[in-house]
Order: structure tokens, then sequence, then C-alpha cells
């Protein structure tokens, strides 16, 4: 099932505002004007592939750090959920609670299956003035990312 973007490059990034894994409020107003914001929505904590595209991330972490950008891994898991996750693979970026989906819907990272709903694998990537620079459903290469950041 392919879903149509809910965003386009260029476009205002939605604000929002949630918890981290250590009950840190994170709102994408605090970075305005000062950081570069990568949002990496994944559909569950210490799974397969979003173990794999963290960890990558993780491992590019200097590249995105020099590029004046933070990082944020974003799900529904709780906050003990998230905290065990990042703890296992040293993820050096916060994971942010998005318990009832909704900074998910809002950057169209849902699927839809029926009467279940997913985080779909989305990555955004907002810059420093708000807006959209890239923005992908699935597992985009690093260099990608880093290409749009440039």
């Amino acid at each position: 099932m392919h879903l149509t973007p809910a965003l386009a490059i260029g476009d205002r990034a939605p604000d929002f505002t949630l918890k981290d894994q250590d009950g840190n409020v994170i709102s994408l107003a605090d970075f305005h004007g000062s950081k570069n914001v990568l949002l990496i929505f994944y559909p569950g904590d210490m799974t397969p592939g979003c173990t794999m595209q963290l960890s990558g991330i993780r491992d590019d972490w200097a590249k995105f750090s020099a590029l004046d950008t933070v990082v944020f891994g974003i799900n529904r898991a709780d906050a003990e959920s998230h905290k065990r996750f990042r703890a296992k693979y040293s993820f050096p970026f916060p994971l942010l609670v998005d318990k009832t989906k909704t900074v998910s819907s809002k950057y169209g990272a849902i699927r839809n299956l029926g009467l279940l709903t997913l985080i779909r694998r989305t990555v955004v990537v907002i810059s420093k003035d708000g807006k959209i620079l890239y923005y992908r459903h699935g597992m985009p290469k690093n260099i990608e990312i880093v290409k749009s950041i440039r």
C-alpha cells in the first residue's frame, strides 16, 4: 500500500512537542534558527530493521553533528522501552514518545492496515528556518540524507 506524503519539500514543518525517553520536553520550535532537525519515524524498538536504521544514523553521527543537525527517533513506544533500546545500542540521540501517534500523523508517517494503525518508516529533514528539506518513506542511505542538508 502506497500513501501520498502529507508533506513536500519546501513546506513548513508542523510544530510538535513530545517527551523523550528521560521525560525531557522537546519542541521543534526549540531549534528554529539554530539547528537542522532530522526525524526518523520508525515502527518499533528492538526490531531488526529499526535497529539497523538507527544504528546507521549512530555510526554517521559525526557527519550529522558537523552539519548542525539534531536527530530524533520517534515512535509510539513508552519511555521505558525507548530507554532500553537507546542504552542497548548506544544511540547518541533522544527517542521521542508519540503514544497517540499525533506527530506521526502530522508528518504522514502512518500506515493504516484495516483496524491496525502502524508508524510508517519515514525520514524527514527540517531546515533551521523550519522548512522540509527532505522527506522520504523507507530506509534511505545516510549519504542521501546528508546531501539534503548540505
